[in-house]
């Protein structure tokens, strides 16, 4: 399976229901803090919308929910995977993307044969408050090297202007999160990050 280079992160399904018939191909849906009645809600919807427009979605977090409502890939954290069961999410089909920051993250990561691994922040994010620090560039080339064929996702800080200089490093694809949805134009902004991906 191929993934979409553009890999935008939406914390709520208005956002994929809003964004995703412009063109998007892949796109996270990224909930927190909220009940699990919600979370299942906000998954239906943006299964429903992404099915109709051949868009993959991937479900940060709740893999429980995402297994229940019949979801093709889940992203994990490095906390997530403490308690996650993998056996259950490999057995029900679903694809994994796991988040990495350190050697030691990957090496954890790679043992689990995952469908693709992220590294970040590459830049300075707003997003959330990190213990990690911008891991830059330069470090993409070396994950690269680490995980063969492996898809790399770029991820934090990242901009169209930065997109091309990820690629360029070893990234696969480039995820972004509040250079669209703080965008003044949100989907002007999509339509943007289409057209410099494609």
């Amino acid at each position: 399976m191929t993934l979409d280079r553009f890999y935008p992160i939406f914390d709520n399904a208005d956002w994929v229901e809003r964004l995703v018939p412009l063109g998007i191909k892949l796109v996270q849906l990224r909930i927190k803090d909220v009940a699990p009645d919600v979370v299942r809600d906000h998954i239906r919807r943006a299964k429903l919308i992404c099915a109709h427009h051949d868009c993959t979605l991937v479900i940060n977090d709740y893999w429980q929910a995402a297994i229940d409502a019949g979801c093709d890939y889940i992203h994990l954290g490095q906390e997530d995977l403490d308690d996650a069961d993998i056996t259950a999410i490999r057995a029900a089909g679903l694809r994994l993307g796991i988040s990495t920051h350190d050697k030691a993250e990957l090496k954890r990561a790679m043992a689990l044969a995952p469908d693709y691994i992220a590294l970040g922040p590459i830049y300075p994010t707003i997003l959330k408050k990190m213990k990690w620090h911008e891991q830059g560039i330069a470090k993409l080339t070396i994950w690269r090297d680490q995980i063969g064929k492996t898809p790399l996702i770029a991820i934090g800080g990242m901009s169209i202007d930065r997109a091309s200089g990820a690629f360029d490093a070893g990234a696969d694809v480039v995820a972004a999160v509040t250079d669209i949805t703080l965008n003044e134009s949100p989907e002007d902004r999509v339509r943007a990050w289409l057209a410099a991906t494609r």
